[in-house]
């Protein structure tokens, strides 16, 4: 897809759609109600996800509660769909079939919020690594959250009808959770969902604020791992060496231009080097140096010609600084390429008008295409392919923003070892968006 036209459609009116139960102030009261009376245990599921994270591909105890808690309300579940994967499908009557997604995956971070339910949880991960683990992209309030919408949705079988299948999906961190629940027959074992939804917890935004955007709303993502190799010495006799040290910081400034000088200004594009490894001492000048880097932009082409000028910068710095031809960097793509996701527009502008109904005006926005890397766009990528929606719940406390703003500094937000959600508002925003939705596309004709 082409970075203009999906831009454009962020620019598109909303245009005007039934609304069904969403005007329904019965209906409103009686999800607001049922939020209420189920939050306190709610907020303990969430504290307990929290304590205890699980890293990617490796979410076995999240998995089993996710299971638990939608068996007990009558759904028919099926576990290990994809490694961790759950499926839980709600039937009830004829109608639309509408598939609700949540990640449950953790990240390697060692927790600093300093809360009284803070994970001191050190764990291998996928490779077998001991990593420490923390939810520090708010994945804990997403399940929560499934388990809220679940409830209510049980609670008033009597407001809708159709199928309801809800999914916790593992490894989105890593970008390969939904490709492996898809691949193990998601769409095939299961009813084919029309349209599939899923939201995201925000530490930019305040608790309580609900978002959406149009058409591109996450970036395509690349991970690119380059091996900088050279000719090893002592560190008092450089001019005996070829240093990749040297060479690996020429060739991380050099990366800086691609962006600024070889993409046309104005396209969202980033490229970061996330890791440096290389050496063993100070007086040794090592024979490799290991980058490793995240690519992000909403255009496949643009993709594509970042990855070539990487793999040329690295070529021709390397040779510039005399390093023999069969030493020259290695550029590997380590990863697939977690792909675009695209809210299909009209989905998403009836999902907005939803919102309008059930929140305050001031408390709906429309938000901008982000950077970060989604693999809930795989969702939307099938043949024949299904309308997909992904929006944003506020998680910061309001107080915190003001004060980073009043100051000039930056508060903590996602992959941050010092953020976490703010439990409430942010959990019953989430339930009642999700649930709002849900009932809509739903709703009794």
């Amino acid at each position: 897809m082409k970075t203009r036209p999906l831009l454009l459609a962020l620019a598109l009116p909303l245009a005007a759609t039934p609304l069904g139960l969403a005007a329904d102030s019965a209906l409103q009261d009686a999800v607001t109600q049922k939020i209420a009376a189920e939050y306190p245990s709610l907020a303990a599921i969430y504290q307990d996800l929290h304590i205890h994270p699980e890293l990617s591909f490796m979410e076995e105890r999240t998995a089993g509660i996710v299971a638990k808690e939608l068996r007990a309300l009558g759904f028919a579940v099926t576990e290990k769909v994809g490694r961790h994967g759950v499926v839980a499908v709600l039937q009830n009557g004829a109608g639309p079939t509408v598939l609700v997604r949540t990640d449950m995956d953790a990240l390697p971070i060692k927790e600093l919020t300093g809360l009284p339910y803070a994970s001191s949880v050190v764990m291998p991960d996928f490779t077998g690594k001991e990593q420490p683990a923390m939810h520090a992209c708010g994945h804990d309030a997403h399940v929560t959250t499934l388990i809220g919408t679940a409830r209510v949705l049980a609670a008033l079988k009597d407001k809708w009808s159709g199928t309801a299948v809800l999914i916790g999906q593992p490894a989105e961190e890593t970008g390969g959770g939904a490709r492996a629940m898809l691949m193990d027959g998601l769409y095939t074992r299961f009813p084919r969902p029309d349209y599939v939804l899923a939201y995201h917890v925000g530490g930019d935004s305040p608790a309580g604020e609900v978002s959406y955007v149009e058409g591109a709303s996450y970036a395509n993502v690349d991970s690119i791992d380059i091996l900088v190799r050279g000719v090893g010495g002592h560190g008092a006799r450089p001019h005996s060496t070829r240093d990749p040290v040297v060479l690996a910081s020429e060739i991380v400034l050099a990366l800086q231009t691609i962006v600024s000088r070889e993409l046309k200004p104005g396209t969202p594009a980033v490229i970061t080097v996330g890791a440096i490894h290389g050496g063993t001492k100070r007086n040794i000048i090592p024979a490799e140096v290991k980058l490793e880097l995240t690519l992000r932009c909403y255009d496949d082409d643009v993709a594509n010609h970042m990855l070539a000028s990487i793999r040329r910068i690295c070529d021709h710095t390397a040779r510039a600084a005399g390093v023999p031809e069969n030493l020259l960097p290695v550029v590997t793509v380590t990863e697939n390429r977690t792909p675009l996701t695209y809210n299909d527009p009209a989905l998403t502008r009836r999902l907005a008008g939803v919102f309008r109904e059930w929140f305050p005006a001031e408390d709906v926005k429309p938000g901008e295409p982000a950077t970060y890397g989604e693999d809930f766009s795989e969702y939307g990528r099938t043949s024949p392919r299904v309308p997909i929606s992904i929006f944003w719940i506020g998680g910061t406390d309001p107080k915190v923003l003001a004060e980073a703003k009043r100051t000039g500094q930056l508060s903590p937000s996602n992959h941050s070892a010092f953020w976490a959600p703010l439990p409430e508002p942010t959990i019953k925003t989430a339930v009642k968006a999700m649930s709002a939705a849900v009932l809509d596309l739903l709703a009794k004709k």
